[in-house]
């Protein structure tokens, strides 16, 4: 989706006014983020466009009839009263499109949203070069969910923003893993801030900077969920996929990242395994390969990962631990010959470093934690 090339309209001297004149819009039936912005544009500001004659309002062009009458519509401004009140009491911001604190990176969709409900810490979501989106299927492997926690924690640890969008597998490991790292993470939602789905991500909720543009108490919707990823896309440098099918939510994010001009990444993932379908499709497509977190910042220009932590390990587990892969899994045969260790060598320094929490061992393939 390409960048609006007109000019931005001028909002009205009271920016409260406007915010709530805005949100009016944004709550009149059969508006959308598209129409409010014809109007918007037409106008200079929500303000003029809601002191607009029916006759003035005639001139927008794609407004059917339905739509404008129902602009001005007796009721709506105190529904936007109300919702602006329970946002505040909540301890939500709503922040309104060409105001204060709107992400201007949202500009580069076709379709940014009129209003933004923001929850949580106090990150500013208008730093978006330091941002990374990370996604991936629910149905995660336990492989890719590995992957995904050490790519998330190295990238926070980095300073990165991870965006996602709280639902259940990948894009819960990757916020879990970015705040465990001290890092900071934003989730994107399809519902409003104040309804956790899932719900059993209500703990996590509370440690992240939340984001919709959906009202207060808006329940999820399926179709709430491809627009989600659009924002997603959009407020992130650069998005990763880790894991997903090609009719993936994930996919989505993809597609629309490279539509907003941003970079997609795509993790490399098992042979015929269909969630490696959409990963796989996007590297054939020219997707940046990604291994780990310095891929991610060497190509968006932000330098190198974070030196890995010392560790105090004999020579032999040393040799074992710098034969493992940084992300994936290895044969302990793979680890014999890349150690240069005899095979009884390898196992013992293995053992070793499983016990003081370090390395995993799956199906007969050893991996770092």
């Amino acid at each position: 989706m390409s960048c609006l090339d007109a000019p931005a309209p001028t909002p009205a001297t009271d920016p409260d006014a406007e915010l709530l004149a805005l949100l009016t819009l944004r709550l009149t039936p059969g508006l959308g983020p598209r129409r409010i912005e014809n109007l918007r544009r037409h106008f200079g500001s929500a303000g003029a466009v809601l002191a607009a004659p029916l006759t003035r309002l005639r001139e927008v062009p794609g407004l059917d009839s339905k739509s404008l009458s129902a602009v001005g519509m007796p009721g709506v401004g105190v529904r936007a009263e109300q919702e602006l009140s329970r946002a505040r009491e909540a301890g939500v911001q709503v922040l309104g499109r060409g105001l204060s604190g709107y992400p201007e990176a949202l500009e580069a969709l076709q379709d940014p949203p009129a209003a933004l409900w923001v929850r949580g810490p106090d990150v500013p979501l208008e730093v978006v070069p330091r941002a990374v989106g990370l996604v991936g299927t629910r149905a995660a492997s336990e492989h890719a969910l590995r992957l995904t926690r050490q790519l998330s924690g190295d990238l926070a640890r980095a300073g990165v923003n991870i965006v996602s969008g709280l639902a259940r597998g990948i894009d819960s490991a990757a916020h879990l893993a970015a705040l465990d790292a001290g890092g900071v993470s934003t989730a994107l939602l399809g519902c409003g801030v104040d309804v956790i789905y899932p719900a059993e991500n209500a703990r996590l909720a509370t440690r992240l900077t939340l984001v919709s543009e959906y009202p207060m108490g808006t329940r999820p919707a399926t179709h709430h969920f491809p627009q989600r990823n659009r924002l997603i896309a959009a407020l992130s440098a650069g998005s990763v996929i880790v894991e997903g099918d090609l009719k993936s939510g994930a996919m989505i994010t993809a597609t629309h990242a490279l539509e907003c001009g941003r970079t997609v990444f795509a993790v490399p993932g098992r042979a015929n395994d269909p969630l490696s379908a959409g990963p796989h499709r996007l590297l054939r497509e020219g997707a940046v390969l990604t291994e780990h977190a310095g891929d991610v910042l060497q190509e968006l220009g932000w330098g190198e990962a974070p030196a890995a932590v010392n560790l105090d390990l004999t020579p032999e587990q040393a040799l074992v631990y710098t034969a493992l892969p940084e992300i994936g899994a290895a044969l302990l045969d793979d680890i014999v010959s890349r150690s240069g260790l005899d095979m009884s060598q390898a196992q013992l320094a293995l053992t070793m470093l499983g016990l003081c929490g370090l390395v995993d061992e799956q199906g007969g393939r050893y991996l770092r934690r």
